[in-house]
């Protein structure tokens, strides 16, 4: 098999807003422990620019790029919705009754 040439990846690019840069750095984290099932297929590079999460994505075909943001679009409504539900208490200190 001969080496694949840089023209044959695919790359998608998703910028996700959140409400805050807090928020776009814990989806960063929890998201990024999860590595890519074929690493030698599928290359991920998650940043935070602001509030904003950029995903980028770069696979040797259409499908894998299309399965990868499919995942990742459903690990970022979990994240979001997770957040929505436990964000704000969370973060609060239970006051001693």
């Amino acid at each position: 098999m001969s080496a694949t040439v840089e023209s044959q990846w695919h790359t998608v690019t998703m910028r996700i807003p959140f409400a805050s840069e807090k928020h776009a750095n814990i989806a960063k984290q929890v998201i990024d422990v999860d590595r890519e099932l074929q690493p030698e297929a599928v290359k991920r590079t998650l940043t935070v620019e602001g509030n904003t999460l950029v995903a980028t994505f770069t696979t040797l075909t259409v499908r894998l790029a299309r399965l990868t943001s499919n995942a990742f679009l459903e690990n970022v409504d979990l994240v979001v919705r997770t957040i929505g539900e436990f964000g704000e208490d969370a973060e609060r200190v239970p006051s001693s009754r």
